[in-house]
């Protein structure tokens, strides 16, 4: 990691150190007992403790370890999601072919950098493979929804994940060696929005945007909170290749990107009844409810960078 890299993480470390000290505070400050706000409040702090530590020594041993480590993000959001939709005994050729094919092709095809053939791998060739999979079992019974569910899981758990570390494919001019800072970037802006638009909605949210699919989601917690990341986001323009305004502009587009994105993952789990994917980050949920806005603003930064940043 370069010099910029070690001072992001000095200053996020320094951002949760301040939130523990205020969690701690309260803490003491509550009467004595369960308090359930401030303990999940706490949980979560401990939580990005955890999840910033993974990604620092990730980044910290290069470019290799930061594709394993999303390659076991995708593997463990698959599971998610595929564990929370209804199989039969017909789709196991299916979901083997995800696991053990799809799901690590699509990493060594990023981690040999092959853009040609990584971004269209799912959505074309897997697209067409997994029914055909599915077909060989005879199994006609709600078929295309049972296809479609494991296209959707690779399209969002293994597909839109892996654009995250594609982004050091990308050859950018006068950025040599820092692409993981355009990582950090993506993630960075993308979940403080999240945690300033939960945030706003709790403070001054009235209007609820959709309560049928997320009912914590409000029109001031999506305005404010998009504002505010968006503004961060240009602030840091001092970590990518872009300038001041550009960054602005790329924040607000990955911001309301992941705000949709969380808003079709938060329809998908009210479907299938439940309120999270799973319970394997305390405070968070699964891996998918860190990672749902993720899922969907990914992709286009990759490809706006890749447009209009490299030869």
């Amino acid at each position: 990691m370069d010099k910029q890299t070690w001072l992001l993480f000095a200053g996020i470390g320094a951002i949760l150190l301040l939130a523990s000290l205020v969690g701690a505070l309260l803490r003491w400050r509550a009467a004595p007992g369960p308090n359930a706000v401030i303990d999940n409040l706490n949980a979560r702090i401990n939580a990005w403790w955890v999840m910033v530590a993974v990604i620092g020594c990730a980044f910290a041993l290069g470019h290799w370890a930061v594709i394993l480590l999303f390659y076991g993000v995708s593997f463990y959001a698959l599971r998610e999601f595929m564990t929370l939709m209804p199989t039969r005994r017909s789709d196991y050729p299916a979901l083997v072919a995800a696991f053990y094919f799809v799901l690590p092709m699509q990493y060594l095809l990023i981690a040999i950098d092959w853009y040609g053939m990584f971004s269209i791998f799912i959505p074309v060739y897997v697209f067409l493979l997994l029914p055909i999979l599915a077909s060989l079992g005879g199994d006609s019974k709600h078929f295309l929804e049972r296809a479609s569910k494991v296209q959707w899981g690779l399209m969002l758990a293994v597909f839109c994940i892996s654009f995250v570390p594609a982004l050091l494919t990308l050859d950018i001019a006068g950025f040599e060696g820092r692409n993981l800072l355009l990582i950090a970037y993506l993630v960075i802006v993308v979940q403080l929005s999240d945690v300033l638009q939960y945030v706003c909605g709790k403070l001054f949210g009235k209007r609820k945007i959709a309560p049928n699919l997320s009912p914590s989601k409000t029109v001031e917690g999506f305005v404010g909170g998009v504002a505010l990341a968006t503004l961060i986001g240009g602030a840091l323009w001092w970590i990518t290749p872009f300038k001041p305004w550009q960054a602005l502009l790329i924040a607000l587009m990955i911001n309301i990107l992941g705000f949709f994105g969380g808003l079709v993952m938060s329809a998908i789990k009210r479907d299938r009844g439940v309120k999270d994917w799973g319970h394997m980050i305390e405070g968070h949920g699964g891996m998918l409810d860190r990672l749902d806005s993720v899922c969907f603003a990914a992709p286009i930064f990759f490809h706006v960078v890749r447009y209009w940043w490299t030869a």
